[in-house]
């Protein structure tokens, strides 16, 4: 299960050596982010930012682990890569366990019920992102007091947004729980359907506070929204850079979550392929391995390594979809790309603002699914013939997750690759990192708001890095300032 850091402790030391020569700063772990992730920066005998990469530095081996596995295993057995976003991984290898025993429609209770769980994930996971990592960026400022600068400060100063970000979670979890049986690693989801339906009792407990959550929804957006829109000179230029970005969408070109196919457009906005079915995925896209991080990085095929690296994730979505299939949502969007006069947004502080267009969007879907007749149905399971082999993709909350297996006559699983969300924005966070690094950090002075600015480019992209590192136990917060000759020049440590 991944590491949740909400908290950043204060400075404890500082020592300072003088000496000429290069530079290299260090900040690890990254904080407020799921998992563990480390930022290296190399400084030229001027003070000038040369390098700037973010490394992760654990090691990956879900895609062995589950070989030899049977296959109805999967689905909860992968879901251990994360604590925080396991429905997403669960919903990702049902799907593809759905192909591999050849079935291709499910009933419609089950789908429901899924997409019901997935959006109760979105839902959560969006409200946990926003409200207590990305927050106390956004209420006091990148360069806050460190002691204040945290979600136990964003509690004493704003005990309504905290109360609200933890009640949204709460009704996230809850619809996952009556869904998959339990909030965190359930077991509702099943090759070939679900199984469990929504009893009338348990409905009727959400449609009680829906119009909360409606409500809460609402302002999340309007925050988001405000915040961006008023300080948009100055976060406009914050880490932003052009790329190409990827999403799933519905047969309509539509924004759908849970199932689509993969349509990439450019910088401009134009299709660089469409409705790419998962079957085909690595027909568009392959993966480059880098000696300095265990992930990988994603890119087009059609245009190459340098140039097909692309960004997913809400802000992605919201770039690819011809619209949002709910009204509030909608209505949104026109107003977040009327920003850019309908061209993609590239600035990578708008993930928030498109972000909480998902969250009011998910909080819709959850109305209209209650509402739903069909999850109170009892035919659960699709039957089909066997075929062996599966890929899926579905969208978590941050961004295109794929599956892939291959299992034996046996029913063992003999092959199994995942690209999560967080390898596909690999590239574009190692560019927002060198970025801020560029503009902040050349020719100053560490500082703990500096320190900041970095991190708060990655938090935009809210990473899980437990998703493909796995790491264990705790780690503490040291930056050095080191010359090439190995003396330290300036030294602080967290916890």
């Amino acid at each position: 299960m991944t590491s949740l850091n909400t908290i950043e402790p204060k400075v404890e030391e500082r020592h300072v050596e003088a000496t000429n020569g290069t530079r290299r700063v260090v900040i690890e772990p990254v904080t407020r982010v799921e998992g563990h992730g480390k930022v290296v920066i190399h400084l030229d005998e001027k003070g000038e930012v040369s390098q700037a990469r973010l490394h992760i530095v654990e090691f990956r081996g879900f895609e062995r682990f589950v070989q030899g596995r049977p296959y109805w295993e999967v689905p909860v057995l992968v879901q251990r890569l994360c604590g925080i976003c396991p429905v997403s991984h669960h919903l990702a290898a049902a799907k593809a366990m759905d192909m591999v025993i050849g079935v291709d429609k499910l009933t419609p209770t089950a789908e429901k019920m899924r997409r019901l769980m997935h959006y109760g994930q979105t839902y959560q996971s969006h409200a946990l992102h926003f409200f207590h990592l990305a927050s106390p960026d956004l209420l006091f400022g990148f360069d806050a007091d460190v002691a204040v600068r945290n979600v136990i400060g964003v509690a004493a100063a704003h005990p309504e947004l905290a109360v609200q970000g933890v009640m949204m979670r709460k009704f996230g979890q809850e619809v996952i729980k009556a869904t998959a049986g339990k909030k965190i690693h359930g077991t509702g989801a099943i090759p070939g359907g679900i199984n469990k339906n929504l009893s009338i009792a348990e409905r009727d407990v959400f449609l009680k506070d829906i119009e909360q959550q409606m409500t809460w929804a609402r302002g999340a957006l309007k925050v988001a929204m405000d915040y961006t829109v008023a300080n948009l000179e100055k976060l406009a230029p914050f880490g932003t850079f052009e790329s190409n970005h990827a999403g799933l969408v519905a047969p309509d070109g539509a924004m759908d979550l849970y199932d689509g196919g993969l349509r990439a457009i450019d910088a401009d906005g134009n299709i660089i392929f469409d409705h790419m079915a998962p079957a085909k995925y690595a027909e568009f896209l392959a993966e480059e391995v880098r000696p300095w991080s265990y992930m990988k990085f994603p890119f087009i095929r059609s245009i190459g390594p340098e140039n097909g690296w692309y960004r997913v994730g809400p802000l992605s979505r919201v770039n690819v979809c011809n619209r949002i299939d709910t009204p509030e949502a909608e209505e949104a969007r026109k107003v977040f790309m009327a920003v850019t006069q309908n061209k993609p947004n590239h600035i990578t502080m708008a993930y928030h603002w498109a972000r909480m267009i998902e969250l009011l969007h998910s909080a819709e879907k959850i109305v209209e699914l209650l509402h739903d007749p069909d999850l109170q149905g009892s035919d659960l399971m699709a039957k089909g013939e066997f075929r062996g082999e599966g890929m899926a993709i579905i969208e978590a909350p941050r961004g295109s997750l794929f599956h892939h297996y291959r299992v034996d006559e046996n029913d063992q699983v003999t092959m199994a690759n995942l690209i999560v969300s967080t390898t596909s924005n690999n590239e574009p966070m190692n560019r927002a990192v060198s970025s801020v690094a560029k503009t902040y950090l050349s020719g100053k002075t560490i500082t703990e708001g500096l320190l900041n600015h970095i991190e708060v480019a990655i938090r935009a992209y809210d990473p899980c890095l437990s998703c493909a590192t796995h790491a264990l136990g705790q780690m503490p917060l040291v930056v050095d300032l080191v010359d090439h000759e190995g003396n330290v020049l300036d030294h602080k440590a967290k916890g």
